[in-house]
């Protein structure tokens, strides 16, 4: 068998069998310091897909970086196929203020495609997109609530897409939900490209969850052995099928005040159950959060001072669970409305 070409980013080659760090020039800040984005490359001896695996698009989103550092070290990886190309940080620029945005207040998950010559969150999309995530057949995108809200681990898929349903499967997250593209989204435009991106949310901005960041490394090992890029070995299968999500609605705040909440992301809840109770500094007044209907609580604040109308619980409704081995079940339940965004819910 012919040895595989080497993999090349600009000057820097990476050869069959060869793990290396490369650096992609981005910027360079106002005191002169450069700004890369570092990718880890992992090229296998044998043939296989390219794949890549992001995180930090939006700065603040810290658990992704947890994953991926924890995914590197998985000896499962000497054995790969094909080629890994993991980013952990791709939005440098808001990880180092500890920020979701950009310098500018831009969010670069909503300036894809890009262009070279535009604004700083058009230039860092236009590099990522066209340097590394359209040399893959594939992709997974890591993701975590705002600050201040927390979200169920949960994958987020096309409706219809029944490539990233299967993907979806193999990565064994608690929930599978349907959320449309967005403009302006790394996702959105790599699909349009032909590169599928699973999306995976959990935890909290600038916070890290334990059980999300070990769902996080398992799941992504799950997907590259669906894709034949990893022998089975040491890849724990996912304990039960995931709950299927065909739509979802915010409750707010009926007052401003205190918050109390009786429940916790991953509740299964009945109509009429108390979720919280607000009350004012004093204690005079208190309203109570109910749940109008039955549902999982995908997502919820976590600060406890809240205005009314401030987004509290994320409650979804429910499906039949998927049967184990049709994807197109997936794909049928989740037919229904999208899932709100993260930007969305203000």
């Amino acid at each position: 068998m012919a040895p595989r070409d080497p993999v090349r980013f600009g000057e820097q080659t990476v050869s069959a069998g060869e793990r290396k760090r490369v650096t992609l020039p981005v910027s360079t800040l106002p005191d002169h310091t450069p700004v890369g984005m570092e990718i880890e490359v992992i090229h296998g001896k044998r043939n296989g897909p390219t794949v890549f695996v992001s995180a930090a698009v939006h700065g603040d989103e810290v658990i992704g970086v947890e994953i991926v550092r924890r995914l590197l070290r998985a000896p499962q990886l000497a054995a790969l196929r094909g080629t890994l190309l993991v980013i952990p940080i791709v939005n440098s620029f808001g990880f180092l203020t500890r920020s979701r945005y950009l310098p500018d207040r831009r969010d670069l998950n909503r300036s894809f495609p890009g262009y070279s010559q535009g604004s700083l969150g058009a230039r860092l999309a236009h590099l990522f997109l066209n340097d590394v995530v359209l040399r893959c057949d594939f992709g997974i995108d890591l993701h975590s609530a705002a600050v201040h809200r927390t979200n169920l681990p949960q994958i987020r898929i096309t409706p219809g897409d029944k490539a990233v349903a299967a993907m979806a499967r193999d990565f064994g997250a608690p929930v599978i939900l349907t959320s449309t593209l967005r403009p302006g989204s790394l996702r959105g435009e790599a699909q349009e490209r032909g590169v599928p991106v699973l999306l995976y949310e959990a935890g909290e901005g600038l916070r890290f969850d334990e059980m999300a960041v070990r769902a996080g490394v398992a799941g992504i090992l799950r997907v590259l052995r669906g894709a034949d890029m990893l022998p089975a070995k040491g890849i724990t299968k996912a304990r039960q099928s995931p709950y299927i999500c065909q739509s979802s609605k915010w409750l707010r705040a009926p007052a401003g005040g205190l918050l109390r909440t009786y429940r916790a992301e991953g509740e299964l809840v009945e109509e009429g159950d108390v979720l919280a109770a607000i009350a004012d500094p004093f204690g005079d007044e208190e309203h109570e959060l109910i749940a109008p209907a039955p549902g999982l609580l995908i997502g919820r604040a976590v600060l406890p001072v809240v205005n009314e109308g401030d987004a509290l619980f994320h409650l979804a409704t429910l499906s039949p669970r998927a049967s184990e081995d049709v994807v197109e079940d997936l794909s049928a339940q989740l037919e229904a409305d999208p899932i709100f965004d993260e930007d969305e819910i203000i």
